[in-house]
C-alpha cells in the first residue's frame, strides 16, 4: 500500500477501474457503504514541467445526503491535496 493512502476504518484499498495513459485514471469505492463512487482522476501538462489533477467524485442516485457527500470529498481532499502531496520532495 502507499504510504500516503492511509485509509480509515470504514474505507477500503480502491482498485483501478479504468486508465487512460498518461491522461486518465479512474478508482473503484474507496466506501464499502458507496460501492457506486468513483473517483475518476484527469491529468494535464501544465506546459512547463508539472502536472495540473482534476478529480472528480461519481456517484449514483440516490445521492448521498450533504453530510455524507461533504464526508467524501473531505476524504478525497485529505488522500490527494494532503496525504500524496505532502510526499512530493521527500
Amino acid at each position: 500500500m502507499r504510504p500516503w493512502l492511509r485509509l480509515l476504518d470504514d474505507e477500503q484499498r480502491p482498485r483501478l477501474v479504468e486508465t487512460a495513459y498518461p491522461n486518465l485514471v479512474v478508482w473503484s469505492s474507496l466506501w464499502p457503504r458507496r460501492p457506486d463512487a468513483l473517483v475518476r482522476f484527469e491529468l494535464a501538462s501544465d506546459g512547463l514541467a508539472g502536472t495540473e489533477l482534476c478529480w472528480t467524485l461519481l456517484v449514483d442516485e440516490p445521492l448521498p445526503d450533504p453530510s455524507l457527500l461533504g464526508h467524501l470529498r473531505k476524504r478525497i481532499n485529505q488522500l490527494i491535496n494532503g496525504n500524496l502531496r505532502d510526499t512530493f520532495g521527500q
